[in-house]
C-alpha cells in the first residue's frame, strides 16, 4: 500500500493560467506559497522564515472554480498528489518540474470588494458549486462518499 497526499494551506502568488482545449478539457495552474516562521534557537541563533513555492494544476470544474475566483494574494487550501514530469526547454536542456494535482481546493479569509478600498468582505463561495474534483475510479470502485469516513 501507498499514499500520495499533499494537504497545503497558503497565499496564491499569481493569478491563475487557465487553458481550454478543443475537447472541452479546462486547466489551471497557479502557484501557492506556504511559509514556515522563523524563531530565534536556546542559544540565541535565528532561524529566518523559510518559504516553499509549490505549482497547483487544477483540471475540469476546480479549473473553472480557480478561473472564477482565486486571485494573487488570496489564501487557499489545497489537498491533492504530488506529480513529477520533465520535459525539455526551448534550448534542448531536460527540465524537472514537481507539481500538485489538486483534488480540491477551498478559499480561505476573506475578498477584497471590487471598488472598495480597505473594505473585507467576509468571501462564502456559492452554496450550489462544487469545489471538489472528482476522484480516479480505483479498482472499479466509485468515490468514497463522507458516510464511509472513520470517526476520528
Amino acid at each position: 500500500m501507498s499514499v500520495n497526499k499533499v494537504i497545503l494551506v497558503g497565499n496564491v502568488g499569481k493569478d491563475p493560467d487557465v487553458k481550454y482545449f478543443d475537447n472541452g478539457s479546462v486547466v489551471a495552474n497557479f502557484t501557492l506559497a506556504t511559509t514556515e516562521r522563523g524563531y530565534t534557537a536556546a542559544n540565541g541563533t535565528q532561524i529566518p522564515d523559510r518559504t516553499e513555492w509549490h505549482n497547483i494544476v487544477c483540471w475540469r470544474g476546480l479549473a473553472k472554480v480557480a478561473e472564477q475566483f482565486v486571485r494573487k494574494g488570496t489564501q487557499v487550501y489545497v489537498e491533492g498528489k504530488i506529480r513529477s514530469r520533465t520535459y525539455d526547454d526551448a534550448n534542448g536542456v531536460k527540465r524537472y518540474v514537481n507539481e500538485i494535482y489538486a483534488d480540491n481546493l477551498e478559499l480561505l479569509g476573506s475578498r477584497r470588494r471590487e471598488g472598495g478600498e480597505g473594505n473585507d468582505m467576509p468571501y462564502s463561495p456559492p452554496a450550489n458549486e462544487s469545489y471538489q474534483s472528482p476522484n480516479t475510479t480505483y479498482g472499479g470502485a466509485s468515490n468514497v462518499s463522507e458516510e464511509d469516513d472513520l470517526p476520528f
